[in-house]
């Protein structure tokens, strides 16, 4: 199989990360801060180390900001309902993924909050003007995805960030397709939050992820219950990062997290590189093949490629390159916002997404594949 849906979640995974995995099961196995034990400290040390990783790439000082949780969906949903309230305004655009509109929609269908949906412009971005316009007396958060999942187009999230510095706003960035594929600093987007899964860019296992929250930023925990800190009390502390990370925490997935994120950090100039290569040389090239269209008009920011062939649903297309042995994606993308505007509502798009596992020869197969489709049929 020549994979191609790192978008979804980066595959292969490099054999340090699985074998960080498998040695925490084997050697310290024991529950993070919750015993004084040398297991447990060890495996408490493996998670801090992992906040220290996690803070270098993104350039924030205090690994204590630093909440995991079990994905980047959880972690949007914590700082979403961590801080929006009734009677509450939130903006945010139709490029953002499921785990950030049914939250927001979930609460407008309720009339507990308003919103305002903005479409992106020609570039494929909304601009920092668009937001700014949607300012109202009682905005309480702007959130915007770094890069879009279906386009691979990057908002012009520093921008966006002093709108929300202006006027006292809250401001949430999605990570999901950015944190290890292009460079994401805390400081330079002056975000208040930053929400991240672990299994993308940063190449560790599923059921990783977390949140990144800005010192001085108070949100209501989403989750209460053990936190291994002040047992005497029945109510969730409010000390960081422990106030939002009631349960057993996956540290066998985080010592995994640890070792894909140390391998960005030491590489990520070159991590970056590659992929944007190979992603504008796919979308340069299949704009040569006839009746395949891709979804924007210009190179995506990351490796990430929407297309379609004349004639065929993307879920046939997908199907046909599956038979063929390369995997891509089909569909919506669980962003349907996006495809409402491009008007591929009904159709979706084959998404291909590089890694850094991918090379050249593997994006030329799935371009034969597609030009024998265009051509010939499926």
């Amino acid at each position: 199989m020549i994979y191609l849906d790192n978008a979804a979640t980066s595959f292969p995974k490099p054999e340090k990360v699985i074998n960080a995995v498998a040695g925490a099961m084997r050697t310290i196995g024991a529950n993070p801060g919750r015993a004084g034990h040398t297991l447990s400290l060890a495996a408490g040390r493996v998670v801090w180390n992992c906040r220290e990783e996690i803070s270098k790439l993104i350039n924030n000082d205090n690994p204590e900001l630093i909440s995991f949780g079990f994905n980047c969906t959880d972690a949007l949903n914590l700082a979403i309902f961590g801080c929006v309230k009734a009677g509450d305004h939130v903006i945010t655009t139709m490029l953002e993924h499921n785990s950030a509109l049914r939250p927001i929609n979930g609460m407008v269908q309720k009339g507990l909050i308003t919103w305002s949906l903005l479409a992106p412009g020609d570039e494929g971005y909304v601009s920092a003007e668009q937001i700014e316009a949607a300012v109202q007396p009682n905005t309480k958060l702007i959130v915007v995805n770094h890069v879009s999942n279906v386009t691979g187009i990057a908002q012009p999230v520093v921008e966006i960030g002093k709108v929300a510095a202006k006027h006292g706003v809250l401001f949430l960035v999605d990570g999901a397709q950015s944190l290890g594929m292009l460079e994401v600093d805390v400081k330079k987007i002056g975000c208040d939050m930053l929400a991240f899964p672990g299994h993308k860019g940063l190449l560790g296992p599923m059921g990783t992820g977390g949140l990144y929250i800005r010192e001085g930023v108070a949100l209501e925990p989403f989750r209460e219950g053990g936190t291994g800190s002040s047992s005497e009390s029945m109510i969730q502390p409010d000390e960081l990062p422990e106030a939002y990370e009631s349960g057993t925490l996956n540290a066998v997935g985080i010592a995994g997290l640890l070792v894909g994120t140390r391998m960005v950090n030491a590489r990520r100039e070159a991590f970056y590189a590659h992929e944007k290569v190979l992603g504008d040389y796919l979308w340069n090239e299949l704009q040569s093949i006839g009746g395949v269209k891709t979804l924007t008009n210009r190179a995506p920011d990351c490796a990430v490629v929407p297309f379609n062939v004349d004639g065929y649903s993307s879920g046939q297309v997908a199907t046909e390159l599956n038979r063929r042995h390369i995997g891509v994606r089909g569909g919506l993308h669980c962003a349907p916002a996006v495809h409402t505007h491009y008007g591929t509502i009904n159709l979706g798009a084959a998404r291909a997404s590089v890694g850094i596992s991918n090379t050249k020869a593997d994006v030329d197969a799935l371009l034969t594949a597609v030009m024998d489709i265009a051509r010939n049929g499926i």
